[in-house]
């Protein structure tokens, strides 16, 4: 085959994808310390999209050096679990971001605990089965009509993938529009009781509602252009298409870590110290709210 550079760029973006998430992995699943809910998440987040990226990588490398239907079906089915679950762990994060503060006395028990594994088993367990769907048959190979803009996937799937996204992303539009108005009270009150001036309140209020217009809007610039067009687009329009909008949506696993787990203190404090050659894995650190992450 003649080679494709938007496969090219898909590749390269599935290298530092893999490697940003395996940084990520490794220091969550190294350190005891981080077995809090909050930072299970982020593992699971930083583990689906360690998954994209490695399927990014596989998927070029056996199109153009070990072609084969079955091994195109295998690489679809971990692209499509793993940015599934991607998509889920992002709106796990946001549900236990929203629970933390709407809940803060009963956060740290043992429900949250069982929640956060609930909420693991559900996405892994729906995002495995959106996976398998290809590899079981549900595909396009014998009925190129019944192709979608991302081919072997059929229509009906990529449809019902499409709509799943857009009612998890209505369900993160909600929490986050509920998060501001917790944040934007418990700002005011905290004025109140301290006496702060009013530009104080202010410039916290803006902060925190800056900060999550961030986390939402760059999950829709990234994911929106790509649903849409699964929704519009058809088997026969130009596959360079589904190049532009695929790419952005690959994008957003290459920006999770940094938005869930570089900011995060706990997790800087590890990495400057694997940096500097003094790791220990029992390091004390300070407990803090998912709302911080």
């Amino acid at each position: 085959l003649a080679l494709n550079p938007w496969d090219v760029v898909l590749c390269i973006s599935g290298t530092i994808i893999s490697c940003e998430n395996a940084i990520v992995v490794v220091v969550i699943f190294y350190t005891p310390a981080f077995r809090a809910p909050m930072f299970l998440l982020i593992g699971s987040l930083a583990t689906a999209d360690l998954l994209a990226g490695l399927g990014l990588i596989l998927h070029f490398a056996f199109v153009y050096f070990i072609p084969s239907e079955a091994v195109s079906l295998l690489t679809v089915g971990l692209l499509v679990t793993s940015f599934t679950a991607s998509v889920s762990s992002l709106l796990t994060i946001t549900i236990d971001r929203y629970l933390s503060l709407y809940n803060a006395l009963t956060y740290y028990s043992e429900r949250t605990v069982t929640r956060t594994y609930i909420m693991l088993i559900l996405t892994w367990g729906a995002s495995i089965c959106y996976g398998l769907l290809p590899i079981m048959g549900w595909n396009c190979l014998k009925e190129p009509s019944a192709c979608s803009v991302v081919k072997p996937l059929t229509k009906n799937h990529l449809i019902i993938l499409s709509v799943s996204f857009f009612m998890v992303f209505a369900v993160m539009l909600q929490l986050y529009v509920q998060i501001c108005k917790i944040v934007c009270r418990h700002a005011h009150q905290i004025a109140v009781q301290r006496h702060f001036l009013a530009s104080s309140h202010y410039v916290t209020t803006r902060k925190g509602i800056a900060t999550l217009a961030v986390i939402l809007g760059t999950f829709a610039s990234c994911w929106l252009p790509f649903a849409i067009y699964c929704l519009l687009g058809d088997y026969s329009y130009p596959a360079l298409y589904t190049y532009v909008t695929l790419l952005p949506a690959t994008y957003n696993s290459m920006i999770n870590p940094v938005i869930y787990a570089f900011r995060n203190q706990e997790i800087q404090k590890v990495l400057w110290t694997v940096c500097c050659g003094c790791f220990s894995s029992t390091m004390p650190f300070r407990s803090r709210s998912p709302s911080d992450v």
